[in-house]
């Protein structure tokens, strides 16, 4: 039986020299893969108590929507800003290789709901630590953050001291 590290292609040198870019649509592309990824998903979520999953854009929309499906919760999409239709927040941070600002919808999360972030990589931390503000800002409890996988030599859980960080796959370089 083949482990989720398999399905994840990695491939050199992009996007620029020195990079290996792990590509998570080879675990989408495969129904075993996609499988895998959301079963090993699900496990970290086991015996958490919590009320929506939230999830950037485009791929946590991917993992955070079928993990809120299979659990029967509600959830709440984290978009590039100018893409939700309703009033919202925002936040601007530092990117890998440059600078985003990301947003949600004013009345998406309560006060004193409990938030289950997830994305498919973690990288610097820095998407993770804006959904937290974005969450935070709006009365949120942020108890899990679930990544598919986690580059950990560029020390994104530095950003995230205090919350809880969960990856189904770690790869120790960057």
């Amino acid at each position: 039986m083949k482990k989720l590290e398999d399905y994840v292609l990695s491939i050199p040198d992009f996007p620029e020299p020195g990079i290996i870019f792990r590509d998570v649509t080879s675990v989408l592309q495969d129904a075993d893969g996609l499988q895998l990824a959301i079963d090993e998903l699900m496990k970290k979520l086991e015996g958490l108590d919590f009320d929506v999953i939230a999830g950037a854009e485009a791929r946590g929309f991917i993992f955070g929507a079928v993990l809120a499906y299979n659990l029967h919760k509600p959830f709440v999409p984290i978009r590039k800003k100018g893409k939700l239709p309703r009033e919202t927040i925002s936040v601007s941070y530092e990117l890998e290789y440059g600078t985003a600002e990301i947003e949600i919808h004013k009345d998406a999360i309560t006060p004193g709901q409990r938030v289950v972030l997830v994305d498919d990589l973690m990288a610097t931390g820095g998407t993770t630590k804006a959904m937290i503000e974005l969450v935070e800002q709006l009365g949120g409890i942020v108890v899990k953050n679930l990544f598919l996988m986690e580059l950990a030599g560029l020390k994104g859980r530095d950003k995230l001291k205090g919350y809880d960080v969960s990856s189904a796959i770690i790869y120790e370089g960057k």
